[in-house]
């Protein structure tokens, strides 16, 4: 899969954070029942590594990690499993070790700077990050004036209520957000209902 496919997988990707082990499983199988297969957890508790591994266990869904912010996170992340990676933002050497890791790459932007280092070292699909506080929809929709081969996944403050309007806007492929994913104990009925709720936003 490229990072486009996993993109276009669906229109809302969860943004996770694990503290607890035991919690890994049953949200993952409560997100991909409800219609939401691509998972990032956050390289952001000691639990995450064994967390993705857990989440590959469950049946449909794609896991990958986010926060990966050097080399050596996205070494332990491709070692325990990670079927794509997401940075919050682009350095040449995390640029060049993901192409030669040949796995999909999503690195985060926040200006026009941060897309023409991207585009150097041959990628046109951004996470745009921080979202809401980099300067919303307008910022996104003036980045992606000059930049129309680009593609786009807004995260950072992004919610069920404003999904919809990141969702118009054709360059957007699809959001992230940690509103489908509530830490703590999972309760599967209800982390499902949020997947289909934000799944829905597709049509």
């Amino acid at each position: 899969m490229t990072i486009a496919d996993i993109m276009q997988t669906a229109p809302v990707i969860p943004v996770i954070v694990v503290d607890q082990l035991e919690h890994a499983e049953p949200l993952a199988r409560a997100l991909v029942a409800g219609g939401l297969p691509v998972l990032e957890v956050t390289l952001r508790t000691p639990a995450a590594l064994d967390a993705i591994r857990a989440m590959r266990k469950v049946e449909g869904a794609i896991v990958g990690a986010g926060t990966v912010t050097n080399q050596q996170d996205l070494a332990d992340a491709i070692e325990a499993g990670s079927q794509f990676i997401v940075s919050p933002g682009l350095t040449e050497p995390l640029g060049r070790a993901a192409i030669r890791e040949r796995i999909p790459f999503l690195p985060g932007i926040a200006n026009a700077g941060d897309i023409m280092r991207g585009l150097d070292l041959g990628f046109t699909h951004f996470k745009f990050f921080p979202a809401m506080a980099a300067g919303g929809l307008p910022a996104l929709k003036a980045l992606a004036g000059p930049f129309s081969q680009c593609r786009f996944c807004p995260t950072g403050g992004v919610s069920l209520a404003n999904a919809p309007e990141w969702l118009a806007f054709d360059p957007v492929l699809c959001v992230g957000g940690s509103w489908v994913a509530p830490s703590g104990v999972v309760d599967e009925p209800a982390v499902e209902e949020l997947a289909r709720e934000a799944a829905a936003l597709a049509g």
